[in-house]
């Protein structure tokens, strides 16, 4: 079993920059893809950056170029760092683990992010 336990999120102004971090429990990590998700209210939940126990990332359109996603095996930490924040970057974001080779995953609790003047 994988806890994971979101942190980072809160209010900033457009164009400004958020990190987010997700710690991962257990001695598993480096067998973890892990990824950030994000709903906005009304919307569904939508894919934001993955990256895979080799370290290689993927990020949605929406924010390349703006999102990086990282992690650190040493502290089973994954962060995400925001910047050049828009209004519809607004939402929920979620931090999700998947277990190679197994169909197990683990969510989050999830940490809002409002980005507003």
């Amino acid at each position: 079993q994988v806890q994971l336990v979101e942190s980072g999120g809160g209010l900033v102004q457009p164009g400004g920059s958020l990190r987010l971090s997700c710690a991962a429990s257990g001695n598993i990590f480096s067998r973890l893809s892990m990824a950030w998700y994000r709903q906005a209210p009304g919307k569904e939940r939508e894919g934001v950056a993955t990256i895979t126990s080799g370290g290689n990332a993927n990020y949605a359109d929406s924010v390349k170029g703006r999102f990086t996603i990282s992690r650190d095996s040493a502290k089973n930490t994954v962060s995400l760092q925001m910047n050049s924040l828009k209004p519809e970057d607004t939402a929920a974001y979620y931090c999700n683990a998947h277990e190679r080779f197994t169909t197990r995953t683990y969510w989050g609790q999830g940490t809002q992010v409002t980005v507003s003047s």
